[in-house]
């Protein structure tokens, strides 16, 4: 598995293309991207929870699953969220002028946008410069993925080439995300680009299951975007299928791994965020009990503020599993650990832990905790960042 950065470049699958360009959206840096497939390609996509749902999402929420997507378009900068009747229209445009331009059909046009909320789309910017954009595109994926920025640090790509029964296969995949990130279905922008053989019901399960399990678990401030969208295309360019089990375990381990890699990379680049935050829960009774335990610890600012300022204040971890519904006897039962340092043990604290030699470890850019309740054999792992004063300015400031 490769990562798209310093001296690397990542790589895209057979037939698709990607580009970035500024369209005069924003002043320093591209603005409008596209990812393209040489023929029409499978697709599948999880959208957010939010009631308020931005034009893209409910536009593509009206087409997906589909066998015959042709390409997405992002903008960011203008989330074309909450703007009305002229928000929906602006969003049809962006979809019609690329159509024109790759000569196809509207409806096989995806779109996504990204930015200020109730910032209508500068559309006639956007339509000028489609044509430009689409003579851009190369087989690498750093230039879109600079381009769907908003608030993120550093670009976020990974891809891996995987060997199946019938030959090879390329997963490909790009993300943004850095502020308003919490799990709900979707979170942020996704793309997860490969050249396997898939048909819809396969993409969408794929899809659904992998973000489950790593976008879904991840959070920076516990704000859940009206813009959040996760996508898969397969275009089969490969002529490779996934043809038994075997084929679809490393087929779903990849994929999963790469999903991984790149909700990391969303928490580590949380606004204003110095460290990733990693909550494990193991010996849960239930996922559901698993998942909320871990994903209390990554949300909860107590904790979040004590993780920036190195303090191995352990009472707030206590207090927040305290408000899951945690029972006594589950607490009486469980273990808690920080950064591999036993800290709390069957209902009591661990004698004479070396506050000090905890201090040191929390000083570290990657901080674990991890809870052990003993109970049965469920677990899970959520993934969060400090809270910061950068944090505070950086949304303070942010319009």
């Amino acid at each position: 598995m490769t990562p798209g950065s310093g001296i690397f470049r990542t790589k895209l699958p057979l037939g698709f293309k990607a580009g970035g360009i500024n369209c005069g959206v924003r002043l320093y840096r591209p603005d409008l991207g596209v990812i393209i497939s040489e023929c029409p390609a499978v697709t599948a996509g999880v959208f957010t929870q939010n009631a308020c749902k931005a034009a893209p999402v409910r536009y593509c929420e009206s087409i997906l699953p589909s066998n015959n997507i042709k390409a997405i378009i992002t903008n960011s900068g203008e989330a074309n969220a909450a703007t009305g009747l002229e928000g929906i229209q602006h969003n049809q445009t962006m979809a019609a002028s690329l159509a024109e331009t790759l000569q196809c059909e509207p409806d096989q046009i995806l779109t996504a946008s990204t930015g200020v909320i109730g910032k209508p789309l500068s559309i006639n910017k956007i339509m000028a410069s489609i044509p430009i954009l689409v003579k851009k595109t190369t087989d690498i994926a750093e230039n879109f993925a600079t381009a769907i920025l908003t608030t993120d640090l550093v670009p976020k790509t990974v891809y891996k080439d995987i060997q199946l029964s019938s030959g090879t296969v390329r997963i490909t995949g790009i993300c943004k995300g850095s502020g308003m990130i919490h799990p709900n279905m979707a979170t942020m922008l996704g793309y997860l680009l490969t050249d396997v053989q898939l048909n819809g019901d396969e993409a969408q399960h794929l899809l659904k299951s992998v973000c489950d399990k790593t976008f879904n678990m991840i959070s920076v401030d516990g704000e859940t975007s009206t813009n959040d969208t996760v996508f898969l295309m397969a275009n089969g360019m490969s002529g490779v299928r996934l043809s038994n089990h075997a084929d679809q375990a490393i087929f779903y381990h990849a994929l999963m791994q790469l999903a991984i890699t790149l909700a990391k990379s969303i928490a580590r680049d949380g606004e204003g965020a110095s460290k990733l935050l990693e909550a494990v829960v193991s010996g849960a009774e239930s996922l559901k009990q698993a998942e909320a335990v871990a994903k209390a610890i990554i949300t909860s600012p107590l904790i979040k503020t004590a993780i920036h300022g190195e303090s191995p204040n352990w009472g707030r971890i206590i207090a927040r599993m305290g408000n899951e519904c945690i029972s006594e006897s589950m607490l009486a039962a469980c273990m808690i650990s920080i950064q591999d340092t036993l800290i709390f043990s069957k209902g009591a604290p661990v004698p004479n832990i070396d506050l000090v030699t905890l201090k040191t470890l929390l000083s570290k850019d990657q901080v674990t905790i991890h809870i052990d309740f003993d109970q049965g054999d469920r677990s899970a792992t959520a993934w969060g960042c400090d809270l910061t004063e950068k944090y505070v300015k950086i949304n303070a400031e942010y319009v």
